[in-house]
C-alpha cells in the first residue's frame, strides 16, 4: 500500500522577508549562475551569461546586463521588490536605448494591469529582433517546512517566442561554441604578445575559453582580472578583492583613492557591493575592437600598462594589509 502524502498550506511571503535591497542582495543574488539558470528555464533559454551588474548608463546602473543566447546582443534584466511602477518602466526603457539591448527581462513582485499591458504593446509594435518580458517571482514558503524558495512565472512575453527558441536551438549551440573558440583565440593572441613584449612584473595564465583571465598579486585574497565585453566594446583591468565581506580591505584602499587614481594615472572605478563577498576596483578602455588584428593589439598594450600599474601601486600596499 502506497505511503499517505501529507498535505500542507502554502505561504507567499514577502520579497523582502528575504532581500532588503535591490542593488546590495536581490540583485548579486540573481546574478549567481545557478540563480540565473533557474530565470532561463523559466523564460525558455538554455543559458543567460552575465557580463555585468549595476552597469552604468550616464547617471543610471542597469542592474544585470547578459548576452542575449538568441541573437548575440545585449540583454537587460531590471529587478524590482515591490508591485511594478512608472519609474522602473522608465528606467527600462532609459537603459534598453543607452545600451542597444535586444531583449529586456523586468523582474518585480506584481506586475500591475497597465504595466503589464505596456510589455504586451512593446512586443506588438517592434520587430522580432527585440524581445519584452514581464517576471513575476514569488517566494513560497510550505507552513510544515521552514525552507522558503523562489518561483519565477513569466506573464508577458512575444507571441512567437517559445516556437523561436525552439527553431534557433542549433544556431544557439554554433553560436555558443563560436563563441568560446573566440574567446580561446583572443587568449592565445594575448599570450602570443606577452612573449613578444614580456613584463617583468606579471605573466599570462594559459587561454581559456572565458571571457576573463586572472593573475596572482601575492595574496589568495587578490587577484587583478582582466575582462573583455565584445557586445559593448569594452576591456577592464579589475583588482578583486575576495573575501572582504566586512570590507576591511576596499575601505583600506579607498581611503587613499585619490592618490591611487594619480599614481594609476587615471580615474577609477570603486565596487564595494554591500553584503558580497568581493570588492572591485576597475579601469576601463571603451570602444575597443576585439576581432580585428590590430585593434586587438590596441588592447594588449592597454592590458599591459593598466595590470603593470595596478601591480606597481596596489601590490606593496596588500603586502601590508
Amino acid at each position: 500500500m502506497a505511503k499517505k502524502l501529507i498535505l500542507s498550506k502554502i505561504e507567499h511571503l514577502p520579497l523582502r522577508r528575504c532581500w532588503q535591497n535591490e542593488a546590495s542582495d536581490f540583485t548579486p543574488w540573481l546574478a549567481e549562475e545557478e540563480n540565473m539558470a533557474r530565470l532561463a528555464e523559466a523564460l525558455g533559454m538554455t543559458e543567460l551569461e552575465v557580463i555585468a551588474t549595476e552597469e552604468r548608463v550616464g547617471s543610471f546602473r542597469a542592474d544585470i546586463l547578459c548576452n542575449d543566447p538568441i541573437n548575440d546582443r545585449l540583454l537587460l534584466i531590471e529587478n524590482q521588490l515591490e508591485k511594478t511602477d512608472h519609474n522602473h518602466l522608465g528606467q527600462i526603457l532609459t537603459y534598453a536605448a543607452g545600451l542597444d539591448a535586444a531583449t529586456i527581462i523586468w523582474i518585480a513582485e506584481k506586475f500591475t494591469e497597465e504595466h503589464r499591458a505596456v510589455i504586451d504593446w512593446l512586443n506588438r509594435i517592434t520587430d522580432k529582433n527585440f524581445n519584452f518580458f514581464g517576471v513575476e517571482i514569488q517566494l513560497i514558503k510550505i507552513r510544515s517546512n521552514k525552507s522558503v524558495a523562489p518561483v519565477f512565472n513569466v506573464i508577458a512575453k512575444p507571441n512567437d517566442w517559445s516556437k523561436d527558441v525552439r527553431s534557433s536551438s542549433q544556431k544557439k549551440a554554433d553560436t555558443a561554441a563560436e563563441k568560446r573558440q573566440a574567446k580561446f583565440e583572443f587568449w592565445c593572441n594575448f599570450c602570443e604578445y606577452m612573449r613578444n613584449n614580456p613584463s617583468k612584473l606579471f605573466k599570462p595564465e594559459s587561454p581559456t575559453q572565458q571571457y576573463w583571465m586572472s593573475f596572482d598579486i601575492g595574496s589568495s585574497r587578490f587577484n587583478i582580472t582582466l575582462l573583455f565585453h565584445a557586445n559593448i566594446g569594452r576591456a577592464t583591468v579589475r583588482l578583486y578583492m575576495l573575501e572582504d565581506q566586512d570590507k576591511t580591505c576596499f575601505d583600506a584602499l579607498v581611503k587613499n583613492r585619490e592618490k591611487a587614481e594619480k599614481s594609476i594615472g587615471s580615474e577609477l572605478e570603486w565596487n564595494r557591493y554591500e553584503g558580497q563577498m568581493i570588492s572591485t576596483i576597475d579601469v576601463y578602455l571603451h570602444n575597443c575592437n576585439f576581432t580585428d588584428r590590430t585593434g586587438q593589439q590596441v588592447v594588449f598594450a592597454w592590458y599591459k600598462d593598466y595590470t603593470e600599474r595596478f601591480i606597481k601601486y596596489f601590490k606593496p600596499i596588500i603586502k601590508k594589509l
